[in-house]
């Protein structure tokens, strides 16, 4: 049986993620933006707990935890998504409209894609899974260079879109 998971791709497995105190259920993902934590190892990191100003993430005092998410008090703001340097965090929003979810994530490639354009939606291995919208684009000096996009694609990719492929130079 091959192995799968962050140390032998690079990315999360399935079982990783499903296990992650971090990563919501589908019942939570169906009320409204919420985060979604993708960290499955136990690194010593915490500025997301430092990042939520409704107090949705805990790391505690040892700071190898992983993190927990609190869906309840998540209202899917996103300002855990910058500051996150293993770019391990995502809000999902099931609700954007009829067919399709919108998906916030940590973007640190240039050029920037404009609102508006159609873009390649890809999973977390980088393989080509939609088409999707770009929705919003937000960039601040506190993000320290990390941009956060945001893209609507059909609500079946919801789960497994988390970036988009990279645009050419021009």
């Amino acid at each position: 049986m091959k192995k799968t998971g962050v140390v032998y791709d690079g990315y999360p497995s399935k079982e990783e993620l499903e296990q992650s105190p971090g990563f919501p259920n589908t019942c939570s993902l169906s009320k409204g933006t919420k985060a979604v934590i993708e960290c499955v190892q136990n690194i010593p990191c915490n500025p997301c707990e430092a990042a939520c100003p409704y107090g949705a993430i805990t790391i505690g005092d040892n700071i190898t935890n992983l993190p927990i998410l609190d869906v309840e008090k998540c209202i899917g703001c996103g300002n855990c998504v910058a500051p996150c340097p293993g770019l391990a965090i995502f809000t999902v929003n099931m609700n954007y409209s009829d067919t399709e979810a919108a998906i916030e994530f940590p973007f640190e490639y240039f050029p920037l894609p404009n609102k508006g354009d159609i873009v390649d939606a890809v999973n977390r291995a980088g393989e080509i899974m939609c088409k999707g919208t770009i929705i919003g684009i937000r960039s601040a000096k506190v993000f320290a260079n990390t941009n956060v996009i945001k893209i609507a694609v059909p609500k079946e990719f919801a789960d497994i879109v988390r970036s988009i492929k990279r645009l050419p130079r021009k």
